[in-house]
């Protein structure tokens, strides 16, 4: 979805707070239970399969191969566990986190880092471990700690556990550092022999992510790399890496690891590009009410839409078939813009889109030091509809509040580079997202993600259902739902891969900076009186609040820029 709408949903929430309905809060909270009571079963006591498993993929490089040399140091990941210890109360859901030690490692290679998961999923993640190939005797890219330091314990804890759980930093030599923790279930310290520390030069800083648990002032958060983008080095050591600090969180007391070799060594060429998205190509569901549907790029240009330059408006231009009048330069200053076709019936026409020529455009892109392949999976609309609020009971169409030309949105799937297997997918949602892991998202035909297009908004959503952006009372619904109109992504362009070169020619469109759609001023203050006109007085003031908070920016409407415009193109989703 465009600017306004992201605008909108921002405004609600500052406004749904003035007026006294709450947002959503953190879910720390105090514990409740017994101790060493466990609960009944959890999703975590099921470890998550792909539906199909897929063990090979065709020939050519290194890419799925097992192991990743970041320089000096090779690492496998792994993603069988030994469970050391579980709580059963606050985290996600109220349901506690469990922290184990990995298992299964590989003659040669060593534990790097413990790993922890919520318990409100089913088990599914990995850690590196890490061998040492560097033939330097005096500074080997690996060294067992000096001492540990005890950075908490549960033993006076009067919290749901199965007992206490003692979580050690290990202190590393000079010139080293500490990438994870060793979890216990004594106060006796670690075997030194337990964890390896890494060479200062194949790690880089690291930040804190989401809190995942926490008890007093001690918090569980995991970690990842600072540095994240196509050129960015730094490599996480796992999906469940945790930092455990009392406190400030940042910096974290641990670091992350850093690829020194180069990055596109481990990426998927064209034929396995081809080969991962036959196996894991979404479907988007449309909602059944959906009026504006996607279209390609080409069916937007030939069928009328046309090219405005400031200070001649008067003489739109239709787009060149090859799109060669298209302004190539990187800036976004406004000089042009994209629109519909001028005669209304045609206007109208192209608006509502066209589902049976649209198709994907995808971007490959390397991430977390090449460790993964990242794939943008791009849809392209002509128009955005308007938005819809509920005010406590009643639903509202705000006008034209949301509505803009021109319509870009998409998901990503993360791939493990280590062996080709699908570990979670990514939803943009206006201006930010989520991701989720490949146990939390829907599937069909086998490896396939099945996602759902919110009505007229067209965020990405992992199932079905109403999501209120601003309050549970009053807010902006995103509706999706399960319909007869389906897209199937793996209908695909594959229009960018910067590390593969020449061997994919980028389209003219996809350099095109400017605007796919104009920026229209109206008068804002119409469109919501004629909302609030006959609206009970109570629900009338707080939606002239939520209206009163509105940045001046929600004075008109701007179609967005192409794919190549947003941030996360050469760098990691937010």
């Amino acid at each position: 979805m465009g600017v306004n709408v992201g605008i909108v949903c921002a405004a609600l929430l500052l406004a749904t707070q003035a007026i006294g309905v709450p947002a959503t809060a953190p879910w720390k909270k105090p514990f409740e239970g017994n101790i060493f009571h466990r609960k009944q079963a959890l999703p975590i006591d099921t470890i998550f399969k792909l539906p199909v498993t897929n063990s090979s993929w065709p020939p050519g490089g290194n890419f799925a191969s097992g192991i990743i040399d970041l320089g000096g140091l090779q690492v496998s990941q792994i993603s069988t566990f030994n469970k050391i210890w579980g709580t059963y109360g606050g985290g996600y859901d109220d349901q506690g986190i469990t922290m184990f030690e990995p298992s299964g490692i590989p003659q040669g290679f060593f534990t790097l880092a413990s790993y922890s998961q919520p318990n409100n999923k089913p088990l599914y993640g990995w850690v590196l471990v890490a061998k040492d190939v560097s033939k330097n005797t005096s500074n080997p890219s690996l060294k067992q700690p000096v001492d540990y330091t005890l950075v908490w314990n549960s033993a006076s804890l009067q919290i749901n556990q199965d007992g206490p759980v003692y979580v050690w930093l290990p202190t590393a030599p000079d010139g080293y550092k500490a990438v994870g923790h060793v979890v216990t279930t004594t106060a006796d310290k670690p075997s030194l022999d337990k964890i390896r520390c890494v060479r200062a030069d194949l790690t880089d800083q690291c930040e804190t992510t989401s809190l995942i648990w926490g008890s007093d002032s001690f918090n569980v958060y995991y970690v990842r790399p600072s540095n994240r983008g196509i050129q960015g080095p730094g490599v996480r050591v796992g999906s469940g890496t945790f930092v455990a600090q009392n406190g400030n969180p940042n910096p974290p007391s641990i670091a992350c690891l850093k690829n020194t070799n180069a990055i596109p060594k481990y990426m998927p060429n064209l034929q396995q590009i081809k080969a991962i998205l036959r196996v894991y190509s979404p479907t988007m569901c449309l909602h059944p009410d959906e009026e504006y549907f996607p279209s390609s790029v080409d069916w937007f240009f030939s069928n009328g839409a046309l090219l405005y330059k400031k200070g001649q408006e008067s003489s739109p231009v239709p787009i060149a078939s090859n799109f060669s009048n298209l302004p190539q330069d990187p800036n976004d200053d406004g000089a042009y813009w994209l629109d519909l076709p001028a005669d209304e019936a045609n206007k109208e026409r192209v608006k509502r889109g066209d589902l049976p020529s649209a198709v994907s455009y995808v971007h490959v892109k390397p991430m977390l030091g090449g460790t993964f392949t990242d794939i943008a999976i791009w849809v392209f609309y002509p128009f955005n509809g308007p938005a819809r609020a509920k005010v406590e009971f009643i639903n509202l169409k705000l006008g034209k509040i949301g509505e803009h030309i021109g319509d870009w949105e998409h998901v990503t799937l993360r791939v493990s580079n280590f062996n080709g297997e699908l570990k979670q997918v990514y939803f943009s949602q206006h201006s930010k997202g989520i991701w989720l892991d490949s146990s939390q998202i829907e599937f069909q035909n086998g490896n396939k993600p099945l996602y759902y297009s919110s009505l007229h908004g067209h965020a990405s959503y992992p199932h079905a259902g109403l999501t209120m952006l601003g309050g549970d009372k009053i807010g902006i619904r995103d509706d999706t739902a399960k319909g007869d109109n389906v897209m199937d992504m793996g209908a695909f362009q594959l229009v960018a891969a910067e590390y593969l070169g020449s061997d994919v020619v980028e389209p003219l469109w996809l350099n095109y900076f400017r605007g796919w759609g104009p920026k229209i001023d109206y008068d804002v203050d119409d469109e919501l009186n004629k909302l609030v006109e006959f609206m009970p007085g109570k629900l009338k003031s707080s939606l002239e609040k939520i209206v009163s908070s509105l940045p001046p920016e929600m004075l008109g409407e701007e179609g967005p820029t192409g794919p190549k415009n947003k941030n996360n193109w050469n760098r990691d989703e937010v």
